[in-house]
């Protein structure tokens, strides 16, 4: 029973949502809905980043790297989701549940370092607003990006090893459309402790110093913004809103799943379904609604280019 090739299971089953399986051909359609605008809104906000030279400053290349992050996190779980709902297409095989639960975890874990990386953005511009340009240049982005990269990957790998040594002789019924390490260890006929603790380490060591990190720059910009005169104070702040909904549109879904995995409720026994779920498909469809209207440049750059092609085009159908 031990070894990294003791699994005796060849794949697992992921799950719709229990309970609604009459009604899976339906639910499918809002979760096709979700994956179009996350991948057009992510794919615009790129774009427009990207097309713009007045966009091409440490605020923006972040919220280009996020958006980057979210459009991959929606390849990553939303077709298999599709493809249950419609299709019934629950299996996959257990390299490929590994390879999937990587993948979400991973990203995750850069896409909690971009928040704090933005958060740390925000701080600079609003506490040193006359040293933003000497502090936050390329080579400090590609520092800190390279950073992040390096963490995620450093903390993440260990994951789907830690579920391959483990041997499987129960059920392969994973309640979840995709494969998470949290769920896919109570499977185990096995001692899972360092599975746990290994999570443990990863809430704390991640999501922890993180939160911790942005909270932190937070109070120091409410420190300072509270110094300026009110209209100042106020424009300042403004900056910071969609960051603060972002921040928001991660951490209370992953709080949520994260607790509910490990105090599940009978009252409620379908809840860390809604959390998980909630936890990967709502930051893709949020950050780039929040992003396209809280951002004034954003939203203005992309209303000229919109309104660019439509003049071409309407020109082009007069010819």
């Amino acid at each position: 029973m031990s070894g990294f090739n003791s699994s005796n299971i060849t794949g697992f089953i992921l799950s719709g949502i229990p309970g609604l399986e009459d009604y899976n051909f339906w639910i499918g359609f809002p979760v096709l809905l979700i994956y179009i605008v996350a991948v057009l809104g992510n794919c615009t906000l790129m774009y427009t980043i990207k097309t713009e030279p007045d966009l091409h400053e440490p605020m923006y290349i972040f919220v280009f790297m996020l958006s980057a992050i979210e459009f991959f996190i929606a390849n990553t779980t939303m077709p298999k989701m599709l493809g249950i709902f419609w299709f019934n297409s629950r299996e996959i095989t257990f390299n490929m549940c590994l390879v999937q639960m990587f993948c979400i975890h991973f990203l995750s874990a850069l896409e909690t370092g971009i928040l704090v990386a933005m958060a740390v953005d925000r701080y600079v511009a609003i506490c040193h607003p006359l040293r933003y340009s000497a502090i936050l240049t390329d080579k400090t982005i590609i520092k800190i990006t390279a950073a992040i990269v390096a963490r995620g990957a450093a903390v993440e790998v260990p994951l789907p090893l830690l579920i391959k040594r483990l041997p499987f002789c129960k059920s392969n019924l994973l309640t979840h459309s995709f494969c998470l390490h949290q769920e896919a260890m109570k499977l185990a006929c096995a001692d899972i402790r360092v599975n746990i603790l290994y999570g443990m380490f990863l809430i704390i060591f991640v999501m922890g110093v993180d939160s911790l990190f942005i909270s932190v720059s937070y109070i120091l910009i409410i420190k300072a913004v509270f110094g300026l005169e009110e209209e100042a104070s106020l424009k300042a702040f403004s900056t910071c809103a969609a960051h603060i909904c972002a921040v928001l549109s991660y951490y209370i879904p992953l709080i949520g799943a994260s607790m509910v995995h490990r105090f599940e409720s009978k009252a409620a026994p379908n809840l860390h379904i809604f959390f998980g779920n909630a936890y990967l498909l709502v930051p893709p469809i949020l950050n780039p609604i929040i992003y396209g209207i809280k951002t004034k440049q954003i939203r203005r750059r992309i209303h000229r280019i919109f309104s660019e092609k439509w003049k071409c085009n309407k020109v082009s159908s007069d010819l």
